[in-house]
């Protein structure tokens, strides 16, 4: 197991408490607030104890690729990090509000998104992509907005990246892609816009493995952490066009088509500066 009972390691919970309170006081981090975890097993100690300290329920999870340079020392191709109740937004004709840390890291991606129809078995840690699509409720469009206190939060790498929720700081919700398994994830298409500009182009086909290896990961290492994923929950399966760095008083717009889709879809996001009230 990889979870840690809270209180048996005491620097894991005081990293946790510096990383939760700058969020919670939209503060910048310029340095790691601790000892900068080299493993993703000690990221995830850190990771768990901020669960407990963040205050609303864990509404889903964001899966996040590792890059190659550090496949070697992680021993893993992907991570996970938890997504809030509270930080979970629906996609409208008006942008969603992205509350950047002044100062932290910001960026916008591109995102497909299980939602979970029955829960897992707590003790499965093995899946096939059939076992995995039979809990599926829905696909549907959306978007991540990636945050942190840590300016340099990918440049310290998957552990780091780890503690810090994933580097997540909310979901905006889309609309649902009916027959989504029927017309497969290399017709579903997505383009990123910062102000006007094309930033990057993708498919669900650009998640490494597809979404269902997303999911697939999803369901193991949360397994393996302890909390096996639940009917309702919602799993976010990867930077389908890449991570794309926003500052307050820009705007995105991420632009979803394809096979499924009845008819070109748009999701806006405005990020504007966060306070101490936005981000708790």
């Amino acid at each position: 197991m990889d979870r840690i009972v809270l209180g048996e390691d005491t620097d894991s919970w005081e990293i946790a408490r510096r990383l939760v309170g700058a969020r919670l006081n939209a503060r910048s981090l310029p340095h790691y607030p601790g000892t900068v975890p080299q493993s993703l097993a000690a990221g995830y100690s850190i990771q768990d104890a901020a669960i407990s300290l963040w205050p609303a329920l864990v509404a889903g999870w964001k899966v996040g690729k590792i890059p190659d340079e550090w496949l070697a020392r992680m021993g893993e191709d992907r991570l996970v990090g938890p997504i809030f109740v509270d930080n979970v937004q629906r996609a409208a004709a008006e942008p969603a509000r992205f509350a950047v840390i002044d100062g932290g890291f910001a960026a916008v991606e591109a995102e497909f998104i299980f939602v979970l129809g029955a829960d897992a078995p707590s003790g499965k840690t093995q899946w096939s992509d059939d076992e995995a699509a039979a809990l599926v409720a829905a696909l549907r469009v959306g978007v991540e907005l990636a945050g942190s206190p840590l300016p340099d939060i990918n440049r310290l790498g998957p552990a780091v990246v780890v503690s810090d929720f994933g580097n997540n700081a909310g979901l905006v919700l889309g609309p649902e892609i009916p027959d989504w398994r029927r017309h497969g994830d290399d017709s579903l298409i997505c383009e990123t816009f910062i102000d006007g500009h094309s930033v990057g182009t993708g498919r669900a086909s650009s998640i490494a493995g597809g979404t269902l290896a997303a999911l697939r990961f999803a369901l193991t290492r949360c397994a393996r952490l302890g909390m096996p994923l639940r009917a309702g929950q919602l799993v976010s399966t990867g930077a389908a066009t890449g991570i794309h760095d926003i500052l307050a008083g820009q705007r995105a717009r991420i632009a979803f088509a394809g096979a499924g889709i009845t008819h070109d879809i748009d999701i806006h996001v405005s990020a504007e500066c966060a306070t101490p009230r936005d981000a708790g």
